[in-house]
């Protein structure tokens, strides 16, 4: 990393970061994958450390710390143990939701629901893929009715991260006012609302611990004040979110593809074959120096990105950019790792086989990479034929 990226303040938070993941994440994490959900205590105990909702303004409970690099440093930290699904857990509330609230809460929503994102008692969710529309957010069914001083929601929606636990859930609708077509608008959904239920934990290839859910919402009766924005301007304030979304995945991909090299880097010095270290080879270097070299590429730019977005000119195109390069660099890292570790590669008992199975869906959720580069396609179109089109983010 460059230097001057981090500061000192950032160096002494990785310190708590790191005495948090030694005692709360590292010991737990198979127990985790094991029984597929991140106990709540990991919520609390981070909690109780700072290391949530730090953008938060203090009036509301938080450190008012508006800087990226605080959740760099975090993704940092839990990739360097594997620790993707808890990590996934966090990104969703401070990278994904919490803008949300941030950006379009009035008053009384953030001094009712912003707290509990500092001490980690609420865990949240955002509900925009449904069963028949995944990257084509246009393509939403779930309806939102007007009826008095409340609105009535029907849908359902798949892919839910954090689905299981979320106290609260962000859900996209298609809103109807006295019979007719209002456009997409924001609702939010508290846990144990009646009509509001959720399904299966859904079985994954990787990232077991993550709570990955199904949740059907029938005649779902929120009050009027749970609308989240502007009525109808759902789709707009679902774009103009996507840049913190993507940076967060692409980040987490850097981290993990760090991380695999590091423990690559390791293994390749300390296992031999016909009598020397893997690493004194040819072949294993020069794979080595290449990856090496992408990784370091790949950073460089997003830092640069993460000081964009730290002063607000991260914009959707460039946020996409980073995210099909990230996650791809990341996945064909972890492979490249895996194949040098050879037979014990394949077994779970390596973070790196870990990092194989939770790094596939890296390029699909967030929007896929074939979705990154359709939008970046059309912005090279012009600005009629350019306007980036607005997709799921899986989440």
């Amino acid at each position: 990393m460059s230097e001057s990226f981090y500061t000192d303040d950032h160096e002494e938070l990785r310190k708590v970061v790191r005495t948090y993941v030694e005692r709360e994440v590292t010991p737990n994490l198979a127990r985790w994958e094991r029984q597929r959900l991140v106990d709540r205590e990991a919520w609390l105990a981070a909690g109780r450390q700072g290391l949530l909702g730090a953008r938060i303004p203090e009036e509301y409970g938080g450190a008012g710390l508006d800087d990226y690099r605080v959740r760099c440093v975090i993704s940092e930290e839990m990739a360097k143990v594997g620790a993707t699904s808890p990590a996934l857990g966090f990104a969703l509330n401070d990278d994904i939701v919490l803008p949300y609230l941030l950006r379009l809460g009035t008053e009384e929503q953030k001094r009712r629901w912003l707290p509990g994102f500092c001490t980690g008692e609420t865990i949240a969710a955002i509900a925009m893929t449904e069963p028949g529309a995944g990257s084509d957010l246009r393509g939403m069914r779930a309806t939102a009715t007007r009826d008095g001083d409340e609105w009535v929601i029907n849908g359902a929606k798949t892919f839910i991260t954090n689905g299981i636990q979320a106290d609260l859930v962000i859900v996209a609708a298609q809103t109807q006012v006295d019979g007719a077509p209002a456009g997409l608008s924001l609702f939010v959904v508290e846990s144990g609302t009646p009509g509001f239920t959720r399904g299966r934990k859904l079985d994954k290839i990787g990232q077991h611990a993550q709570d990955t859910a199904e949740l059907f919402f029938d005649d779902v009766r929120v009050p009027a004040e749970n609308l989240l924005g502007t009525e109808g301007a759902g789709m707009r304030h679902l774009v103009s979110n996507l840049p913190s979304e993507r940076l967060s995945i692409a980040w987490y991909g850097l981290a993990m593809a760090e991380a695999a090299l590091e423990w690559t880097l390791a293994y390749t010095r300390e296992r031999t074959a016909f009598g020397k270290p893997i690493l004194d080879f040819q072949a294993t270097r020069f794979r080595l120096a290449e990856l090496v070299t992408e990784v370091e590429v790949t950073r460089s730019h997003l830092e640069k990105l993460v000081h964009r977005y730290n002063a607000g000119e991260l914009d959707v195109v460039d946020a996409a950019k980073a995210k099909w390069w990230a996650t791809e660099t990341q996945k064909k890292v972890i492979d490249s790792c895996l194949q040098l570790f050879g037979g014990y590669g394949y077994m779970m008992e390596y973070p790196i086989a870990r990092a194989f199975i939770d790094s596939r869906v890296q390029t699909i959720y967030g929007g896929t990479t074939e979705i990154m580069k359709e939008i970046i396609g059309r912005s090279l179109a012009g600005p009629e034929r350019g306007r980036p089109a607005a997709e799921s983010a899986g989440s």
